[in-house]
């Protein structure tokens, strides 16, 4: 029997409502994006690329918005708004048909199910490994990205601050 990985998205998010605080990095934390000289990023073709791509977010999913990001050398920093309803109760109808194994959904038979968070940074990690990849550039994603549900005003003007003030930081930054 094929083994899968456990979903690391929480079990009492249902991922198609809310704001998010979103953190994607490179693999190996490559500096893929570019580099930080005297306090200010200097963009990679593939972080040119990024910025453009996250600056139009439309183009991957009309339920998505993106009103704050960063693009560090080796991650990036977003405030992704998934336009519907926080809505806790429908984790119960649906976290089922959402697992990668089909053995255990409700519905084996039923495609897996995809939320509208997931489905937006699937778009966005494989349209930048497309680019790079068009140009011979080498580029590789870590496999996951860390999602925070914006709890409230106090939590989202936190995590704002942190985005706007990352790149004169980045010589404290875990991900340095």
């Amino acid at each position: 029997m094929e083994q899968y990985r456990k979903s690391p998205r929480a079990i009492f998010l249902d991922y198609d409502g809310g704001d998010f605080f979103v953190t994607i990095c490179t693999r190996n934390r490559e500096h893929y994006f570019g580099e930080i000289v005297d306090g200010r990023m200097i963009m990679s073709e593939v972080g040119e690329f990024l910025t453009a791509q996250l600056s139009e977010y439309s183009l991957y999913s009309r339920d998505v918005e993106i009103p704050l990001f960063t693009v560090m050398p080796n991650h990036l920093h977003a405030i992704v708004h998934v336009k519907g309803e926080y809505a806790p109760d429908r984790r119960y109808d649906n976290r089922e048909q959402r697992s990668v194994n089909p053995h255990l959904r409700s519905n084996p038979a039923e495609p897996q199910e995809m939320p509208k968070l997931s489905t937006y940074i699937r778009s966005l990690k494989g349209a930048v490994t497309k680019f790079a990849k068009s140009r011979r550039i080498e580029f590789a994603w870590q496999s996951r990205y860390h999602d925070h549900y914006i709890r409230n005003a106090h939590d989202g003007n936190n995590i704002a601050e942190y985005i706007m003030n990352n790149v004169a930081r980045w010589d404290k930054d875990c991900f340095y």
